[in-house]
């Protein structure tokens, strides 16, 4: 008889199931600090070699600017819907055994995480360009905006589209 959920899913994992937030998926927005420990928990399975953890995090100076912190606001469905077509395009592109992806809204302080993408895979290589991969798609494409506050509380706001056409790349 098969498991009902796949090798590395947060469902099909007990230890991640506990790490986990009850009823919680595979991508996730959350409100509060992102837990890396229980990201990456979710993926493991007995058959990935490689088990890769992104985190994201609010820089204190970025060009030569000072950070005060980060603001994020998402079309909340929509962003959540991306994020879950994303993530199945990595498993299936990646031949991944687990993939989970974090990402945070409303205020994160320096040196506090934003986002966390958890990928395990049979070999390294691939948990480590799948995470890779879906960093880049969340930052284009999903709908969830950054504002950046400086040092002299200047606020900007950074938008998907943005992105995509170099102003604010790397940010």
């Amino acid at each position: 008889m098969s498991a009902p959920f796949p090798p590395g899913s947060p469902e099909g994992n007990p230890t991640a199931a506990s790490a986990l937030a009850a009823g919680a998926g595979p991508c996730r927005l959350v409100h509060g600090p992102i837990d890396g420990a229980a990201v990456l928990v979710a993926v493991s399975a007995a058959d990935a070699g490689g088990n890769v953890l992104f985190l994201g995090s609010t820089r204190g100076v970025t060009d030569g600017v000072t950070t005060l912190g980060l603001d994020y606001e998402a079309h909340e469905p929509l962003a959540l819907a991306m994020l879950e077509d994303l993530r199945t395009a990595a498993m299936e592109r990646f031949s991944l055994r687990g993939c989970v992806v974090v990402h945070r809204l409303g205020r994160v302080a320096v040196g506090e995480a934003s986002i966390a993408i958890a990928a395990s895979a049979p070999h390294r290589r691939e948990a480590f360009a799948a995470a890779e991969w879906l960093l880049e798609r969340v930052k284009a494409e999903v709908p969830i905006w950054k504002c950046e506050e400086d040092g002299a509380g200047v606020r900007s706001w950074l938008h998907p589209g943005d992105m995509r056409s170099g102003v604010g790349e790397g940010r």
